[in-house]
Order: structure tokens, then C-alpha cells, then sequence
């Protein structure tokens, strides 16, 4: 993997993405093998671009340096709908840094340029840590497309929604950050704050939710109202209706959502409990789950096409120990059942690192990561082989310990195409320019 997404590598498409260091070492048992150029050269071009395709994509960008054809596969429709069809999913996840629980702020970097007239102008650039929890290793992308002003508050489908940070009507983009692409959605018509926000991108359709947080203040979430976004390939569109309110009396978090088999979940807080959102319906409703006693930090996180419920107990009886344990969400939609809790040593550990100052959590197949709030420090949980480990430190991190250190996550399906963009186009929306928020 190393050497993957060098800066160096001619690119139509305004990204980098470097590699970092991976704890997972593996070693090359036969040496200077090489496969025989009269039988490469006559293996048919259809079954190279299978191999291609099954490639991860810090191997098949370097792959595009091979020759002009290997190049130009990106820009083949034939390839892409081979690619769609065949290439295997995987569990990434994304992460941004962000310096506090109000505000998504993850642009850490920032370029200074100069003018002929000796003018200086200062842009921020974006910048989001990819983890690979299989071979454990990190990469660092860069988000030059994205203009100032906007923070990353979802994802699905290998597209990121950005939304405007600005009080007021809600501008949001669609990114492919691999390729570079943007896809512009119509503004919402509510004024909002900090909105939760849902995104489920299907292949051939997209679905986004915006709930909450309607002005009132920046402090306080009342009179909570959800606005959608859905369009499908069937030519069906609907534009931002203000679908239907939350339930009484919930005080919704700002925060992302949690998409599970067509609903989007959020935590309720004061007191804990589960909020669903059914698309297809535009209706809330409230989980009628009875939730265990004495939680803390609380989090909902989909894994495997459940919804799992992760959060530490507090010691309710002396003879119960204090521990971090996962419920699952069954199918009745009224019981949770614990699945896993974490070793006891383990929890001793996680909980003097983490000091009170609780925890996020997000869950992609079979992973889930538990980002400590406040430092840089995380736990990976793989479900399937019951394993835990604390992932490696991002190398592009400064680990001082400070608050600059946290890490929001979204679970990311990296992909080269995402072709349900297109269905946008026929919108005809005028592509805002933003230069307004351009520092």
C-alpha cells in the first residue's frame, strides 16, 4: 500500500491522497518473480480490467501510471459499469478533525498565495484521514473542491454532504473525493443552525434529511421540523417539503444520522431514547425500546444492516462493575439485546484515557471505531471475529493531546464512480460559486 495516491502522480482531478504508515507488515516470501511478458501480453484486455477493478483504490491509481490505457480507464463507461458491478465493497472510515461539539470545523490547513500586485490571500483547505481497518492503514485526502464555509455532516455511497456552516437556508454538496466531483442540491427552505443530518445514496437514487435546530437559538432546539430531499432514476423528485415534526418534548443532539434499512435513527437525549425517521413515510417515531439504566455517551452506529446501540454502563449495583457494552436493535423494533462487552482489563484502560470526557462511535460492516473525545485515540471493534485493538495514531495528527486532536468519523465506501450524481443534473440548479465564503 505504501507509495499508493503519490502528489507527484498527473491527475485531471484536484485531490491528493498520500498513504500512511500501516501496523499491518507483510512479508514477501518469493522474491524477483515475474510474470512472463509473452503470457502477459496475451492475456485478453476483458479479464485485465476484471483484475483492475478488484484493485483497492490507493493500488489502482497507481496502477493508472502504468500506460495511457490503464489511465484512461476512469473516464471508460465500459469499465465503470464493470467496476459497479464487480468490484468488492469496502469498510473504510473517514475522519476529520473538529475543535468543538457545536461546530464541524475540519479545515486544518491553509494556503497563502500571492498575486502580481503583492496582494495575499489566505484559502482554507479541507483535509480528512482515511482508515482501512483491514490492513490498518491510514491515508491523508485533501478536499481543494470544497469551498470555505462548509463542514462534513454525512455519508453514503462513497459521497460526502457537505453543508454550509452559515445560519440561514442550508446550501449542500455531494463530493466524490476520489474523483473530485461536486454535485450541487437545491438549498433547503427552512432557516437552521447545527441541523442533524441523513444521507442514503442508493444506486439509483438519493435521500437526504435535514432535522432540527430551526433557529431558536444556538443553544436550545425547539419546535423541530424535518425538511427532504429525494430523487430516483424513475424521474421522481421531491424538493425540501417540510415533511413532519419530531416527536414532543425530544431534545434531538445536532448531530449525523444513522441510516438502517430505509429509516434514519438519532439519539434522544434528557431522557435517553431512540428516534426513527421513515423515508418512505416522512414520519418520526419513537422506539419503544426499553433502554438500560445508568448509560453514558451514548451512541447509535449501523453495522452489518443493524442498528447497534453502544454506550458505557455506569455501576448501578457494587457488586456490578462499571463497562462498555453493544446492544442490537431487534427486528420487533421493541428489545435491545447485548451483544458483546468490552474485556474488563480493556474498559480499565479506555477509561482512564478517556477521563470522563466521553466517546463517539461509528460502525461500518463489520467495524466499529470508539473515537475518545479530546485526543486523537481510538478503539476498532471487528464484530464477526469478537477482536479488539486501539487503532495506530494517525501519522498526520499532532498527538499533543489537545482538543485539535479529536476525530469525527463517518463510516466511507470508497469508490471511483458514483453515477447516481448524474440524476442531479436534470434539476438544472445553477452551480453557486461561493466566492462569498472563500476566505
Amino acid at each position: 500500500m505504501e507509495g499508493a495516491f503519490s502528489n507527484s502522480m498527473p491527475s485531471h482531478f484536484s485531490y491528493t491522497f498520500t498513504p500512511g504508515t500501516s501496523s499491518a507488515y507483510v512479508t514477501d516470501t518469493v522474491t524477483n518473480t515475474w510474470m512472463d511478458t509473452r503470457i502477459w501480453s496475451k492475456l485478453p484486455q476483458s479479464l485485465i480490467d476484471r483484475v483492475i477493478a478488484f484493485l483497492p483504490p490507493p493500488a489502482f491509481f497507481r496502477a493508472r501510471c502504468v500506460c495511457k490505457r490503464w489511465y484512461s480507464l476512469l473516464f471508460s463507461n465500459n469499465f465503470l459499469e464493470l467496476y459497479i458491478q464487480i468490484s468488492p465493497r469496502r469498510h473504510w472510515f473517514l475522519f476529520f478533525k473538529h475543535k468543538s461539539l457545536k461546530s464541524y470545523i475540519c479545515g486544518n490547513n491553509s494556503n497563502t498565495t500571492r498575486g502580481s500586485g503583492g496582494q495575499t490571500s489566505t484559502t482554507n483547505i479541507f483535509e480528512g484521514y482515511l482508515f482501512d481497518p483491514c490492513d490498518i492503514a491510514w491515508y491523508r485526502i485533501s478536499f481543494p473542491m470544497v469551498p470555505s464555509g462548509f463542514s462534513p455532516a454525512a455519508a453514503s455511497g462513497g459521497l460526502i454532504c457537505w453543508v454550509s456552516d452559515e445560519a440561514g437556508a442550508k446550501s449542500i454538496i455531494l463530493c466524490n473525493p476520489l474523483i473530485g466531483s461536486l454535485s450541487q442540491l437545491p438549498p433547503t427552505l427552512r432557516p437552521r443552525l447545527f441541523p442533524s443530518t441523513g444521507l442514503k445514496v442508493g444506486p439509483s437514487s438519493i435521500d437526504v434529511a435535514v432535522a432540527g435546530d430551526d433557529l431558536i437559538s444556538p443553544y436550545a432546539v425547539k419546535n423541530l421540523s424535518t425538511e427532504s430531499f429525494h430523487i430516483d432514476a424513475g424521474g421522481f423528485y421531491s424538493l425540501w417539503g417540510t415533511t413532519s415534526s419530531l416527536p414532543r418534548l425530544c431534545s434531538l443532539e445536532s448531530g449525523q444520522m444513522v441510516c438502517v434499512d430505509d429509516r434514519f435513527y438519532c439519539m434522544n437525549y434528557n431522557p435517553f431514547s431512540v428516534l426513527a425517521y421513515e423515508i418512505a413515510a416522512n414520519s418520526w417515531c419513537k422506539i419503544q425500546a426499553p433502554m438500560r439504566r445508568f448509560l453514558r455517551s451514548p451512541s447509535l452506529v449501523e453495522s452489518m444492516e443493524k442498528l447497534i446501540l453502544v454506550a458505557a454502563v455506569e455501576k448501578s449495583k457494587l457488586n456490578v462493575p462499571k463497562s462498555l457494552r453493544l446492544w442490537s436493535l431487534q427486528a420487533c423494533g421493541t428489545t435491545w439485546v447485548e451483544i458483546e462487552r468490552m474485556p474488563q482489563q480493556l474498559y480499565q484502560q479506555f477509561e482512564e484515557l478517556e477521563a470522563g470526557h466521553g466517546f463517539d462511535c461509528v460502525g461500518h460492516g463489520e467495524f466499529i471505531a470508539i473515537i475518545i473525545r479530546g485526543s486523537g485515540k481510538a478503539l476498532l471493534f471487528d464484530i464477526l471475529r469478537k477482536a479488539w485493538q486501539w487503532i495506530p495514531p494517525c501519522p498526520y495528527m499532532n498527538h499533543g493531546g489537545g482538543g485539535d486532536d479529536e476525530l469525527h468519523g463517518f463510516a466511507y465506501e470508497p469508490t471511483v464512480t458514483t453515477p447516481v450524481t448524474g440524476l442531479l443534473d436534470q434539476l438544472t440548479i445553477p452551480f453557486q460559486s461561493f466566492s462569498g465564503l472563500i476566505g
